[in-house]
């Protein structure tokens, strides 16, 4: 597993190592010891999953308690995936990062507790499987609204998005709540980080 540095250093972008052969493809999409030595720990109690159709878009979601972080995986398709730092006293409070993650380049997103988080499907349809290291709690849930001009997100098909009712009724940044208790703490360097074990293919 190798793990790349995004804009905003506590987000990494991870890469499963790949092995092909003439059956066919064999990697590991989570493996606990790999992730530990990149500074990702869980433990992860829950997994979401969805499908969604071209130009939707799921988010921004957050729990104001119980905060959750989210290991983000696409099965099939495409997405743009994007985390928003709501952690008042963090150097990249307010900051989003966005990445593209889809079924052939395999990549994850690890987006640690404190952060909003949502995407938009840039294929045909995308299964969206994800994580999480706390349990939904409704009760808790928050949405910021996803086209916020304050946020600046620059969502590759945003005149075309699809969104619930209860995303298009999200909260402006201005207007919502965030994380004044979370402590910060820096992430390691990651400018490019390995955890290899041995894999039977």
């Amino acid at each position: 597993m190798k793990a790349l540095a995004t804009s905003i250093p506590d987000v990494q972008l991870l890469e499963p190592r790949v092995f092909d052969d003439s059956r066919g493809t064999f990697f590991e999409s989570y493996n606990e010891r790999a992730l530990a030595e990149l500074g990702i720990k869980g433990p992860f109690v829950q997994d979401n999953q969805s499908f969604s159709r071209r130009d939707v878009v799921r988010g921004l979601h957050y729990q104001i308690h119980q905060p959750q972080g989210k290991l983000i995986r696409c099965l099939s398709g495409e997405i743009f995936d994007v985390a928003l730092d709501l952690r008042r006293h963090s150097p990249t409070f307010r900051q989003w990062v966005g990445e593209t993650l889809s079924s052939s380049n395999r990549r994850m997103l690890w987006i640690p507790p404190g952060f909003a988080h949502g995407f938009m499907v840039l294929s045909e349809g995308a299964e969206v499987l994800y994580k999480a290291t706390d349990f939904y709690a409704p009760q808790h849930e928050r949405t910021l609204l996803w086209n916020d001009p304050a946020l600046k997100i620059d969502w590759p098909r945003g005149n075309r998005a699809i969104l619930s009712a209860k995303d298009l009724a999200g909260s402006t940044l201005e207007h919502a709540q965030v994380y004044e208790h979370l402590v910060y703490e820096p992430a390691a360097d990651v400018a490019e980080k390995t955890a290899v074990h041995a894999l039977r293919a």
